[in-house]
């Protein structure tokens, strides 16, 4: 046990005018009713009020949401059900406000089992019209699906590349490591990164019309960078790289990655700040608001990485967003006791407790009801 004495929120403010210098996305969560059974593999059962009053909060600071991604626990306890109503209501939302929106198409509706290429397929257009119908940009997500059947690289270029031919406005593809979901290892047909990202530069080269950019989720700053520079022009690279984004934002001569981040769920207020100091021309006030934040991205995301979504929540409950440390498929259970004390700790280091006392008080209970008596 230690004393750690609190200090003050972060200079953060909201824009008053579109953040220009990079696209930004936070990749948001979902909250539980207080009274849901979110018991692993209960069907989710959200609060919708709180969870849509979490995305105005990062419309308001500029930033676009990336809805119904790995954040918003998707293959970790967000159904098919849920995550279609997740995508039109956010989709209502979004135009009421003008925010930018981009969510998840993926293939999990699918049961159980073994599914052809075709059954993959028209499982994708299925949840792509949704998207769609929402008025949101569609994010071509992993598939579990594709991932267990896929033999060789050209099962994956052809099921993507159906899909891409058919795409009446430019897509976002995402490559998810397997670091986020193991389940995803080999994918695009290897699992040597250089073979894997042949077949991927392959994808998009043939259908650079129809890709607006890559979200690269591999944590590994080098191969971001050399992919950034070899894709074709137009094409952007969002990064999704949560324990090197400072530098990775804000670039080099040979250009910047764009973002779209699990981690500005949890930092939006210096993320949104940091891009204002970029649209200023201040690139070094920039570079230090996103740094000061990095060690605190790099404890969230530590291994294992796939319980990321469990401090977002906590730091989103700390923080007066929802009124309960709850998580569907009680994955409040994803990280330790330690682990959330150290978040504290590296939040309110980094400026991102909005309110110390309330801040304070919660830790306390939390504390408290797992047995740490201060």
């Amino acid at each position: 046990m230690r004393t750690h004495v609190l200090g003050e929120p972060g200079p953060w403010r909201r824009p008053d005018a579109p953040i220009t210098s990079r696209i930004a996305y936070a990749a948001a969560h979902v909250v539980p009713r207080l009274t849901a059974d979110s018991t692993p593999g209960a069907p989710a059962d959200l609060d919708w009020d709180v969870t849509m009053a979490y995305r105005h909060e990062l419309w308001s600071y500029g930033l676009g949401v990336a809805d119904a991604m790995d954040t918003a626990q998707r293959g970790m306890g967000l159904d098919w059900t849920a995550t279609r109503e997740l995508i039109a209501r956010s989709g209502r939302e979004a135009a009421a406000v003008g925010g930018r929106l981009a969510c998840g198409a993926g293939t999990d509706q699918l049961p159980p089992g073994a599914h052809g290429l075709t059954a993959i397929t028209d499982a994708y257009r299925e949840q792509i019209e949704v998207v769609r119908d929402a008025g949101a940009q569609v994010i071509l997500m992993a598939s579990r699906a594709l991932a267990s059947i896929a033999r060789t690289p050209e099962d994956y270029l052809s099921v993507y590349g159906a899909l891409l031919a058919e795409a009446d406005r430019p897509v976002i593809l995402h490559w998810l490591g397997e670091m986020f979901d193991p389940a995803l290892a080999g994918y695009w047909g290897s699992t040597d990164i250089g073979w894997a990202t042949d077949t991927f530069r392959e994808l998009i080269e043939t259908h650079a019309d129809k890709v607006d950019g890559v979200k690269v989720s591999l944590l590994d700053a080098g191969h971001e960078i050399a992919l950034r520079r070899a894709l074709p022009a137009g094409v952007r690279l969002y990064t999704g790289d949560d324990f090197n984004y400072p530098d990775l934002i804000l670039g080099d001569e040979a250009g910047h990655s764009d973002a779209l981040l699990g981690i500005f769920a949890a930092i939006y207020p210096a993320a949104s700040t940091a891009l204002q100091a970029l649209d200023a021309g201040d690139a070094t006030r920039a570079h230090e608001i996103l740094s000061a934040t990095q060690e605190l991205g790099r404890h969230i995301f530590a291994a294992p990485t796939y319980y990321y979504k469990t401090g977002i929540a906590f730091l989103s409950w700390l923080n007066g967003h929802q009124s309960g440390f709850t998580m569907v498929n009680g994955l409040t259970s994803g990280r330790s006791v330690g682990h959330l004390s150290e978040l504290f700790v590296l939040a309110d280091r980094a400026g991102l407790l909005a309110d110390p006392d309330l801040a304070a008080t919660r830790m306390r209970s939390y504390l408290a009801v797992n047995g740490v008596d201060g």
